[in-house]
Order: structure tokens, then sequence, then C-alpha cells
């Protein structure tokens, strides 16, 4: 189908200068079109995906890739658990917590909050949490010593700075109820010392998340000493939902197995939508110049008439017109792919360039640091992603060539000689 002639006077029609202005304005507009779209496409997503990596990361600094969690008896021989944890293929960390909900207080003002233990000494094997830190330290975190580091925004809502005093209570459930059936709640009450602030730039963990010993933190819950559960830090972030169950069961089972991907599963699921309408909202941009494609085809067909009734009577077959009429659309979608490619790598690999010199430009600042966390915009290039927008732009110019060659095939050589 596409022997050398096709071939030849395919792109001869496509090189030549004297076509008439609106077809070739028309072609010129669908090769921008395409390279716009494509272009569009590998830098937003590549935005997106730097956003969601810096997402990524700052849950992770704040929590495990996984967390093994049981009652207190199963817990009691955690030092062994976490030793045979540490074994398991894949595992780079592991370090105990007790995690519960409490009530903090300090003075009228009252809040909730998620009291978490840990052992400073062996956190920084699972989390990254000291470089969040603007205020003391984790090591202060001593067992017995009744201090706690507060999140920054949950440090606001109790108007409480380093060294203030607070109080955090623990609902206890008794054994015992009244004869109504009513269940007797008793709170557990100690005071706590403020030693550090941290600030992650999550929500979820500035507002609501506050650290103390471990040791302190297992008094409080009553739990004779034993932390509630295991924290784990897997080689591979990816391979935590998978191979957290076979650490559970190679520690004998009777855990409760939950990892990053479903405690998180909100954030990266509303990330993962907004990418999927960005990319059919953006994708309509190369298929409008596609249907340019179309437009610019069927004219120079009809502008062409002539010369297709000429081949025809020299003996040329339908489907060497076709090719004739698809390489014109193919060349002109294939050139603005590859110019859309080239230009959204350029964009995408250079965003922390480029942003800052149009914040200068034009006297604005896209990240404003006292609004948001996160202060410059991130790209991540992902090269599947612009593989599958070159291959669906490509798809799209040689689907838009079909039409307009067919017709150009069906042309009668009497037909439009009659009046030549």
């Amino acid at each position: 189908m596409f022997h050398p002639l096709s071939l030849f006077i395919g792109l001869r029609y496509v090189l030549r200068r004297t076509q008439g202005f609106f077809v070739s304005f028309i072609s010129w507009v669908s090769m921008l079109g395409i390279c716009v779209g494509v272009a569009a496409l590998i830098t937003v997503l590549s935005v997106m995906n730097g956003f969601e990596s810096e997402l990524r990361t700052r849950l992770l600094s704040m929590a495990a890739h996984a967390t093994l969690s049981a009652g207190p008896e199963k817990m009691e021989g955690w030092s062994r658990l976490a030793e045979q944890a540490r074994l398991q293929p894949g595992v780079v960390g592991v370090a105990p917590y007790v995690e519960m909900q409490a009530m903090i207080g300090r003075g009228l003002d009252l809040s909730g909050a998620q009291i978490r233990g840990i052992r400073p000494e062996v956190e920084g094997q699972v989390a990254d949490l000291g470089r969040f830190m603007k205020q003391g330290s984790l090591a202060d975190l001593v067992p017995g010593e009744r201090r706690i580091v507060l999140g920054a925004g949950l440090a606001f809502s109790l108007d409480a700075q380093v060294g203030d005093e607070l109080t955090v209570l623990i609902p206890q459930a008794l054994n015992d109820s009244s004869a109504t059936g009513v269940l007797d709640l008793r709170p557990r009450i100690q005071t706590f010392t403020i030693s550090g602030i941290f600030e992650a730039g999550l929500q979820e963990s500035d507002n609501v998340l506050a650290l103390v010993a471990l040791g302190d933190a297992a008094e409080l819950a009553g739990t004779g000493g034993a932390p509630t559960g295991l924290r784990l830090k897997f080689d591979d972030i990816f391979n935590a939902p998978l191979a957290a169950p076979k650490v559970a069961a190679a520690l004998g089972g009777g855990f409760a197995v939950s990892d990053w991907s479903k405690e998180n599963a909100s954030y990266f699921r509303a990330v993962r939508i907004e990418k999927t309408m960005m990319t059919l909202i953006l994708m309509l941009i190369v298929a409008v110049a596609a249907f340019n494609i179309v437009a610019a085809l069927v004219m120079v067909v009809n502008e062409k008439r002539t010369d297709i009734a000429i081949l025809r009577t020299l003996g040329l077959p339908p489907r060497s017109v076709v090719a004739i009429f698809m390489t014109q659309g193919v060349v002109i979608g294939w050139f603005g792919t590859l110019l859309g490619v080239g230009l959204g790598l350029g964009l995408a690999f250079n965003v922390e360039t480029i942003v800052p010199f149009l914040e200068h430009l034009f006297g604005t600042q896209v990240m404003d640091p006292s609004v948001y966390y996160i202060t410059e915009i991130p790209s991540e290039v992902h090269a599947g992603q612009v593989i599958a927008i070159a291959s669906v732009a490509l798809v799209l110019s040689v689907l838009s060539t079909i039409y307009p060659s067919l017709r150009g095939a069906q042309t009668e050589p009497a037909e439009a000689l009659r009046y030549e």
C-alpha cells in the first residue's frame, strides 16, 4: 500500500508551497494543536506526579510503610518479634509503637488528639520525624519524664508553647457495669510537659498527632509496658502491601496488618482522579487538532480531484491514492507529536527554572509560603506516560486520515475530468 510512489507524492503535497492559504493554515493549526496538546499533557502530568511524590514522601515521613498490631499478650515479647521481623526479606527497619485516641487540655482549651508512643533511638528506622521538628528534639522523649511533642496545628489550637504543661485524658472502660447496663467509663489522666513542636505540612499530622515516649504511652494506655504493634519499613515502598502480610505470617500470625496504601487511600485516590480528568480534558486538544487534519485533508482531496483522476487513469490503484493522503495526515500528526514531546519534556525537566523566572517577570508568586507548605512546583517525568501520550496522539493522527483518504480513492476519473 505505502509503496515509494505513494510516499513521494504524499510528501510532495505536504511540502509544496503553492497550495491554498486556507488549507495550509488549517494544516499548521492542526500541527500546532497536536504539539500544544501533547506538551501540555506531558508537563501537567509530570507536575502532578511531582506533587504526588512529594505528598507520599511527607506522609511516609510521619508514618511507616506498614504496621502490625496486636493485643498486649501478643506484644509482650515485642523485642523478639522485632528481631524476627528485621530478618524478613525486604525489611529495613522495625520500631515499636503505642497509639491511642485522647483528649488534651490546657487551661480551658481542650482538643482531641492521637497519642503515639515511640522510641526515638529506633524511630528513625521507619520514619523521618526529626527533619520536621521546629522546636526541641525527639531525643527529649525520655521514658518517665512525661514529655510530649505536639504538631504545630495542635499546639496552635491549644495556644501552647514549649515548656507548658498539658493534661492528657484517656477513656478507660471498666469490666463492671451499673444495673442499667450502661458501661462505666473512667479516664486515665496524666500531666505532660511540651518539649517540642513539629510541622510536617499535613493537616492529619500537624493538627492531631502528639508524640510521647513509648514507656509513658504504654503506662497511659494500660498495656503493662507492651507496645500495641510494630511499624515496618521496606526497601521498596510499593512492595509493602504484599510483603507486610508475609511478615505477619512469619511472626506467627494474629496481627492486624495495615500499610500506607490503605491508611492514605483517600489521598492517592483523589490524585488519581484528578490526573485522569486532567488527561481527558487535555486530550481534547489533541482530538480537536486531529479533526482539523480531517478538514484539511478533505479540502486537499477536493483540490486534487484532477490530479487523482490523472493518476487513476495512468493505472494507480485506489489503495495507493489512500496511501498518498494518509501520508499527508500522518506527517502532520507525527511531526506535531514529536514537537510536542520535545517541548513537553523541555518544560517538565525545567519547571524549577521556568516558574521562578515567570514569577519574577510578572511579579507574583505561584506557591505562597504563607499559604502552602510546598513552595516550589515539583516535576517528575514518567517514561511510560510520555510513551502513552505520544502513542495516543499518533493513533488519533492516523485515524483522522482514514475518511479523507477513502473519499479521495473513490474519485471517478471520468467525472473529475469531464470539464477539464
